[in-house]
């Protein structure tokens, strides 16, 4: 009942999207989820040429292994030359595939189905090896095709809309608009999420921000509601891991007088706040078993019960849940719901940590600077060049909260006169490590253009074999198996001292 439901809403997702590639990874990582595979991956074929035209890749556990491009291509060539899905528990062994081609791939259960529209196959959907090491079974076959079935018209007529009607919102005009939201970056990562965001924000349902502590879920959940139909109703955030497990109840739903010891007055919960709008649940997965059941009624009936009362209150509330723990990892140990889970699980969104969004650290140092220097009225207005290297390659693992408090303290400790942010500022715990950060000679080498790191590279070597052929020129150039005239071209181009 669960996985038809949790079909119904993505059907109801998919209905209000016209982003093409935010469809077709919403279709990935569900089917992902719901099947229980390392690996889903969509092919799209174009029906006039049947050359691919998309191709999305999506797996828990980190970078798909490239060696599942050539093993998409075969299975979807398979599916569609015999117009049927397949399923097989071990793929190596099967007789219907080639062995040999098999042999190496890192592959066991696979099962693959083909997407119509029209009663044309437009695509395929591929499943790789269950997550708990087992095999897909029939009841996992069945709701494949089920599955496909369901989302082919919609990766149809999505196609047509991103082509023809309704383009993808530019990215400047996405930067600018969640920019004044407080959503500060410009590298591909953050990009990739602000769509997802968007997309979010235009349909109302259900969202799930999956990401590392620090990462600002709350500010996208503030931006989401901002930019959605419930804009002008309340946003209502709460901590489920901040409130005792005796108290977490009466918050949320509220209670009656005298429902428990000092409950002298009624109260209204945040469900009952929230009515109409949007309620932000942080750390989800820190809500106890028991009181996961009630939330889940609220999902399901769309009413509340007070604590210690008789009667029911309707409510309207967009739920946006947050979690630093993948659900699904709390699921498997037995800390979530299972029904609850495909509750919230209908528009999932990972949010990457910095160290994802390198290029984007110094745009988030300088935006911080502004603020807080602002907030205390001074004139700073720049880091020195040597602490933004610092702050650049310094590894931030309580991610875009610890570099706000990080550049806050700076302000703060820096004297009333500066313009510019010294490495003197440094708090005693931090300047062991930036100079260490320099002896290492870490300082901006994760941020210089490739084109640089390449040039210095080959400086150092050039340089090492002309010390070690005594500045000979011509014993160099065959060493390094190049031509004298290369050799000169690079000596005076990365100015090479060849003294010996």
């Amino acid at each position: 009942m669960a996985d038809l439901e949790s079909l119904l809403e993505l059907a109801s997702v998919l209905e209000q999207q016209n982003d093409f590639q935010e469809v077709l990874r919403l279709v990935t990582q569900k089917a992902a989820s719901l099947m229980d595979a390392e690996t889903a991956l969509i092919m799209m074929i174009n029906p006039s040429t049947r050359e691919t035209v998309k191709t999305v890749y999506k797996e828990e556990k980190g970078a798909v292994d490239r060696r599942y491009r050539f093993a998409h291509t075969y299975f979807s060539g398979w599916v569609i030359d015999n117009r049927q899905a397949f399923i097989s528990g071990n793929v190596r062994e099967d007789s219907r595939f080639n062995r040999d081609v098999l042999k190496d791939l890192p592959l066991k259960s696979v099962m693959c189905a083909p997407l119509t529209a029209e009663g044309m196959i437009t695509g395929s959907l591929l499943l790789l090896n269950r997550s708990n090491g087992g095999v897909f079974t029939k009841e996992d076959f069945d709701f494949l095709k089920h599955f496909a079935a369901v989302v082919s018209p919609f990766l149809r007529n999505i196609e047509k809309i991103q082509q023809y009607f309704a383009p993808a919102i530019p990215e400047t005009t996405l930067l600018r608009k969640y920019g004044a939201h407080g959503l500060i970056g410009r590298g591909k990562a953050f990009v990739e999420l602000l769509a997802a965001v968007e997309a979010a924000a235009r349909c109302d349902v259900r969202v799930l921000l999956e990401g590392q502590s620090g990462t600002g879920k709350e500010l996208i959940a503030k931006a989401i509601h901002r930019c959605s139909s419930r804009m002008q109703k309340k946003f209502v955030a709460v901590d489920c891991g901040a409130i005792p497990a005796n108290l977490i109840e009466s918050e949320l739903f509220g209670h009656v007088r005298g429902a428990f010891t000092g409950a002298a007055a009624p109260r209204t919960g945040l469900f009952a706040e929230a009515d109409g709008g949007t309620l932000f649940m942080d750390e989800i997965t820190n809500l106890p078993l028991e009181l996961q059941s009630k939330v889940l009624r609220v999902l399901q009936e769309g009413e509340i019960r007070p604590l210690g009362g008789n009667e029911t209150r309707r409510v309207d509330v967009r739920i946006i849940a947050a979690s630093s723990m993948p659900l699904r990892r709390a699921l498997s140990a037995g800390q979530f719901r299972e029904d609850l889970y495909f509750r919230l699980y209908v528009y999932p969104i990972p949010v990457p940590p910095l160290a994802e969004r390198r290029e984007d650290i110094p745009l988030l140092a300088n935006h911080f600077l502004a603020h807080f220097a602002g907030m205390q009225s001074k004139n700073i207005d720049a880091f020195h060049e040597e602490l933004m290297e610092f702050i650049k390659c310094r590894e931030w693992r309580g991610n875009v909260r610890e570099l706000e408090n990080f550049v806050e303290r700076l302000v703060t400790l820096a004297p009333g006169g500066s313009r510019i942010l010294e490495r003197a500022v440094l708090p005693e715990e931090f300047r062991g490590e930036f100079e260490k950060s320099k002896i290492s000679g870490r300082k901006g080498m994760f941020h210089r253009p490739l084109k640089n790191l390449m040039s210095d590279y080959e400086k150092q070597v050039i340089g090492k074999v002309l010390e070690e052929c005594g500045g000979n020129m011509s014993r160099a150039a065959r060493a390094l198996k190049i031509s004298e005239h290369t050799m000169r071209y690079k000596i005076i181009k990365l100015k090479i001292d060849r003294s010996g």
